[in-house]
């Protein structure tokens, strides 16, 4: 009887984690469209975030991007974490979920399990405003350590009239460099 309660318990979430995991992008957010990955790759700073529990106490978090031999994005994430005083980075994979000119990807740096990675607002392929799968994840990136005040602010309401509570927005000390820094 045990064994079976356990088995329904894994079932359900399983089927829950599912259903869950098919929005990939908050209703009101769109990506960027006539999107060039190439243009995408390579090194962007963590300007601003969403406290995370993959990312609690991460400081001077970075992204590179590059593309494999089948085409899909190799990510790696990396960051001083400020409390035990050692760089970590986590490597990943994100794949298109459809036409490859839409900033809608999936990203996995845990096996099989996937979450959103969209791009929803693109200035000159220099900042970028990211979401996740829903109003919990969203991203303020740059190609600098630094943006522009009027492009955070473009930023900040763009990520409201999506949905985003961007009082929760965690601005990231970029003061070091990164020995992950190519």
């Amino acid at each position: 009887m045990k064994n079976r309660i356990i088995l329904i318990v894994i079932v359900c979430f399983v089927l829950l984690n599912s259903m869950t995991s098919c929005s990939s992008m908050p209703e009101k957010a769109q990506p960027v469209r006539q999107f060039d990955v190439n243009r995408y790759l390579g090194t962007w700073y963590e300007i601003a975030r969403f406290d995370y529990y993959f990312e609690k106490n991460l400081d001077n978090a970075m992204a590179q991007y590059s593309l494999n031999a089948d085409g899909n994005v190799e990510v790696v994430n990396s960051g001083y974490n400020f409390k035990k005083n050692k760089w970590v980075s986590v490597n990943g994979t994100a794949k298109f979920r459809g036409d490859k000119d839409a900033a809608a990807l999936k990203v996995s740096f845990f096996g099989p399990f996937y979450a959103g990675y969209n791009v929803v607002a693109l200035e000159d392929y220099k900042y970028a405003l990211v979401a996740g799968k829903n109003l919990d994840y969203l991203w303020i990136l740059s190609r600098e350590k630094t943006i522009p005040e009027k492009v955070k602010q473009n930023f900040i309401s763009k990520a409201q009239e999506i949905g985003y509570d961007t009082s929760k927005l965690i601005w990231v000390k970029q003061d070091k460099k990164s020995p992950f820094d190519k």
